[in-house]
């Protein structure tokens, strides 16, 4: 074993477990591409400020949770806990916005960093896949984006999955909202940080998950009483067409999510046999982050889904996904001719599409049929001297056991045929 471990609160992805995770990728990713969504990939650090400025300074993943660091240059960065400002940034850089194109749709994956007490379900480093649908204020594209992401869930078989749905207001109707919550909220009996809170932005203490709170709160002022008539409008709009679309949804007054930047539509999808982390993903509009972090004004909505998250769904409904095998015949030479010859054939199959791996090593027929069945391969094929004489390679189904001699120049046509 060696000297070194994986930091505390990460881990590693590795086969055959890490192929369910390319999976979960792939599951949402497919509806992206399918929607005009393009990909997009950013650093995995930026300027300590983008953050700051865009997930907000009162947020508990800026003032506790980030990365932080400073360059032997001086600058001041970090590590990435969330994928829309670096998106937002990357996009305002490229003057996507200008191709004249709008809404501009960029679909990403990667991974991210947060300094949390780990448990299951909720690490230091992990992965997601995103979406951002930038310069556009039109509730259908609020509610594709639902659409697209309870796609992907349930392309993946996963159903006990719940859709939670807000609107956090705008800058109209929201100060007055602000006001009366901050009023309520500073009659409770709350810690000296949460009060603080009530001063930088209130909405964040509906957030807060502690019970001691959150008894508290029962009879706060309840933001959908406060709605402005164009964000109620917006905001039925968005229902309608989730409805018209069969995607079902609760309401939920009380979900603000943990970012600054929100306006209007807010949703999170929930798993409930997840346990306390049951939030496998979540989003919504964000119509003033552009300006927040030096860009025109560019209305825009978006969502994260987790990887991790999501694979802890497919175990909790006890789904196993039906994954390719990474290798579909194995070839097993007998002999230095066979492993030139063989060898000549893998890449032939490689080339036809096949998965094709072989035995390396030199190990000897027991061994490297061992090493066949492990590979998960259906099909072994194995040549000898006497074979290689007659022009042949024997081609052994490694589920019925069955073997047939094949010419050497029908190999990739025989391999085609049994597979299928």
């Amino acid at each position: 074993m060696s000297t070194f471990q994986a930091p505390k609160g990460t881990y590693d992805l590795i086969p055959p477990s890490s192929a369910t995770y390319l999976a979960v990728r792939e599951a949402i990713a497919a509806p992206l591409r399918n929607s005009g969504y393009g990909y997009i990939e950013t650093p995995g650090f930026e300027n300590v400020e983008l953050f700051a400025r865009g997930v907000g300074e009162s947020t508990d993943i800026v003032t506790k949770e980030m990365y932080a660091f400073e360059t032997k240059g001086g600058d001041k960065l970090a590590l990435r806990p969330e994928g829309t400002a670096s998106t937002l940034r990357a996009a305002l850089e490229a003057n996507l916005h200008k191709g004249g194109n709008l809404p501009v749709k960029l679909w990403y994956s990667g991974s991210y960093y947060r300094y949390e007490r780990p448990q299951k379900g909720r690490y230091r480093h992990f992965s997601q896949v995103g979406a951002e649908a930038i310069g556009v204020e039109d509730p259908a594209l609020d509610a594709e984006l639902i659409i697209l992401a309870n796609q992907s869930y349930r392309s993946l078989g996963l159903s006990d999955f719940r859709i939670l749905l807000n609107s956090l207001g705008d800058q109209e109707c929201r100060p007055v909202y602000r006001a009366a919550l901050q009023d309520f909220l500073r009659g409770l009996e709350l810690d000296e940080e949460t009060r603080r809170r009530i001063e930088i932005n209130p909405l964040r203490v509906l957030d807060d998950k502690r019970e001691s709170v959150q008894e508290q709160l029962i009879g706060a002022p309840m933001l959908r009483d406060y709605l402005c008539e164009a964000c109620k409008t917006y905001h039925e709009q968005v229902r309608e067409l989730l409805t018209a679309a069969g995607v079902a949804f609760e309401d939920d007054p009380k979900l603000v999510r943990g970012l600054d930047y929100y306006t209007r539509t807010t949703f999170e999808f929930v798993h409930d046999g997840l346990g306390s982390q049951s939030a496998v993903g979540g989003g919504g509009r964000y119509d003033g982050l552009s300006e927040m972090i030096g860009g025109p004004a560019l209305p825009s909505v978006g969502w994260a889904l987790g990887v991790d998250r999501t694979v802890l769904a497919l175990e909790a409904e006890g789904i196993t996904l039906d994954l390719p095998a990474a290798t579909s015949v194995y070839a097993v030479p007998l002999g230095e001719e066979a492993r030139r010859v063989l060898f000549g054939k893998v890449t032939e199959l490689r080339l036809a599409g096949v998965a094709t791996d072989f035995a390396y090593g030199g190990k000897g027929l027991k061994n490297a049929m061992k090493s066949a069945n492990r590979s998960g391969a259906r099909l072994a094929l194995v040549a000898g001297e006497r074979d290689l004489a007659e022009g042949l390679v024997q081609l052994k189904d490694l589920q019925s056991g069955e073997q047939t001699a094949v010419a050497l120049d029908a190999v990739v046509d025989e391999v085609r045929r049994a597979l299928a």
